[in-house]
């Protein structure tokens, strides 16, 4: 669901196996169990990164905090997933600042690269890589607006009742607490991805 943040994370683009890392993070929730050991060691290297980056998310005390106050106010199971969401928000807001590149730039670089994989991607990713890229789903996520229109689209594909559609209702009402989590979570995700990416490039370790 945070498309942003795995994209994102699948850096630094100077590395010689970025593309695939970028491919492996981005389809990684449509590859389920062992079926990833059928994509190049590269884009494997990314689909068990996205895994780490959701294990240590879903783990994270201040994620749970987050998750605690959207149970509160009516998201229940999904929790988590609005969470993802509202996290890509402010990692939207905050792109230039945390990444040190514009936010525009960065998503029609992204899209251009992964556009130019697409024939391997699965099926469920094909069908909607070009509504993601025609509405510009990335750079939308900076809006609320945009959140709202993501939540909508994840809510049609939910439980009924899931509040997912109302969800944005929760952001703005606390707007600063869900920024201040992000804010404290984000640059402990950002070294656990670093220390797990200096310790794959150990001799000795398999792509």
């Amino acid at each position: 669901m945070n498309f942003l943040a795995h994209l994102y994370l699948a850096g630094p683009p100077t590395a010689p196996d970025y593309l695939g890392q970028l491919v492996g993070q981005f389809i990684a929730d449509s590859v389920p169990g062992r079926q990833f050991e059928s994509y190049p060691a590269a884009v494997r290297a990314g689909i068990r990164a996205h895994r780490a980056i959701d294990t240590f998310t879903d783990q994270h005390l201040v994620v749970r905090r987050s998750t605690a106050r959207l149970r509160a106010a009516g998201a229940g199971k999904y929790a988590g997933v609005v969470a993802d969401v509202f996290y890509d928000h402010y990692l939207a807001r905050h792109f230039a600042g945390l990444a040190g590149e514009d936010l525009a730039g960065f998503t029609q670089r992204v899209y251009a690269l992964l556009a130019s994989q697409q024939a391997g991607f699965p099926t469920a990713v094909q069908r909607f890589f070009p509504h993601l890229v025609q509405h510009n789903w990335l750079l939308h996520y900076a809006e609320v607006e945009g959140v709202g229109r993501a939540l909508l689209g994840l809510s049609r594909r939910a439980s009924p009742g899931s509040g997912m559609d109302q969800a944005t209702t929760e952001l703005v009402r606390h707007y600063a607490d869900y920024e201040a989590d992000f804010q404290e979570f984000w640059p402990q995700l950002v070294a656990d991805v670093a220390a797990r990416r200096a310790a794959a490039a150990q001799p000795g370790e398999q792509g």
